[in-house]
């Protein structure tokens, strides 16, 4: 389960947003009552639903452009204030939400409280922080509760404003005993959606998604908030990264043009293997050879994991000529996904934070041949049933 934690938005802009919205010339999403051209050569000229998607994507992101030039001039502030403007960090709406996120977020699995100390941890919220980022993430169970406290030491002491960050958590593995574990009075689906909708009426939280839920639990989940008045999730947290695709690139997007559910990725590394260390054997300093971890090292040196490690190898000619490393080929093939809100970077060294966020730079360099080539190298494309169809 996981909760989003932000700012809480100030409730006299609401009546402007509103006066905003009608004065912006745009129908998003409706019917338009304007008289029709008729087809030239008695052609059809209806938009396929592709290109209805993207005509839709610009116009909201005109809009939101729209939005931000009135909110600046109401501050009396120009666009080189913001943050996108400063740091070169894109945002996206998380699903359908109007809650805004920088495309790149800093989790704190395994690092936080563990493999790294609390002055490192530190170097890498500021890299972070200075780089764009305001999606940083962590659960009640990593490092037992440390990781949460860590978190929140570094932005008091940082003096950062709070209603600037958004804070994803989670909870359910909360302690040892059967009271400190759960998500509710009964594990059911309704009893869940009762609870993260107390915890935002509480305002203790603004928003609330799902992490590692099928298609049908989140489907569930809506139509049940749905029909009690309740709040529904607006996102997914799934594992998204070259070898693991059927879920955020088939299941997610049906989720999203129903119900809006967006996905917040992580390991886009795929816990490293990704990263290109692993190509000789797994190192005495890697994640991989720690004790908690010999799953890892099984995936790493296993028959498919051999395989992996192969097309990687293949790959690398293609980061060379996009003049990138190829863990920042694989966070920038992470982020072409539209559907995709944010991809959450796990980093144990600045050196590998800052080369990881240079994805950014990577992102427009990836073009439909470069898409097309890279599924061609690892042919494991998901395809759904419309495509089956067609």
């Amino acid at each position: 389960m996981l909760a989003a934690r932000t700012g809480a938005a100030g409730s006299q802009m609401s009546e402007e947003h509103t006066k905003l919205r009608k004065q912006s010339g745009f129908s998003v999403g409706g019917k338009d009552k304007s008289p029709k051209k008729a087809p030239e050569n008695g052609k059809d000229c209806s938009l396929s639903p592709s290109g209805q998607t993207q005509l839709r994507v610009r116009q909201l992101a005109l809009l939101r452009e729209v939005e931000m030039n009135w909110y600046l001039k109401l501050c009396d502030l120009s666009s080189e204030h913001t943050t996108a403007c400063t740091t070169g960090m894109p945002h996206r709406n998380l699903g359908k939400s109007g809650l805004r996120v920088s495309c790149l977020g800093l989790g704190t699995w395994v690092t936080f409280g563990g493999q790294i100390s609390d002055e490192v941890a530190e170097r890498l919220m500021t890299i972070a922080y200075e780089s764009g980022v305001n999606l940083f993430d962590t659960a009640e169970v990593y490092a037992a509760g440390k990781a949460e406290v860590i978190l929140g030491s570094i932005i008091k002491k940082k003096g950062w404003r709070r209603s600037s960050l958004v804070i994803t958590t989670k909870l359910y593995w909360g302690g040892k005993a059967e009271t400190e574990r759960g998500l509710s009075r009964k594990h059911i689906i309704e009893e869940i959606v009762r609870a993260m909708t107390h915890v935002i009426n509480q305002g203790m939280a603004m928003y609330w998604g799902t992490s590692r839920w099928s298609a049908m639990e989140i489907m569930e989940a809506y139509s049940v908030a749905r029909q009690f008045n309740m709040i529904p999730p607006v996102c997914e947290q799934a594992e998204y990264h070259l070898f693991q695709r059927e879920k955020v690139e088939v299941q997610l997007p049906e989720l999203y043009h129903k119900i809006g559910v967006g996905a917040m990725t992580w390991s886009p590394l795929a816990c490293g293997i990704i990263s290109g260390k692993y190509g000789n054997g797994v190192p005495e300093s890697s994640r991989a050879s720690l004790k908690c971890y010999q799953w890892l090292k099984e995936r790493i040196v296993s028959e498919e994991g051999r395989k992996q490690q192969n097309k990687l190898k293949d790959l690398s000619p293609v980061a060379e000529r996009l003049g990138c490393t190829l863990p920042q080929l694989a966070v920038a093939w992470c982020l072409r996904n539209e559907g995709v809100s944010s991809v959450l970077l796990g980093s144990s060294t600045p050196e590998q934070l800052i080369e990881n966020l240079g994805a950014i730079q990577v992102l427009p360099k990836m073009t439909s041949h470069v898409v097309t080539e890279i599924d061609n190298i690892l042919r494991n494309k998901p395809y759904s049933k419309k495509d089956y169809r067609s």
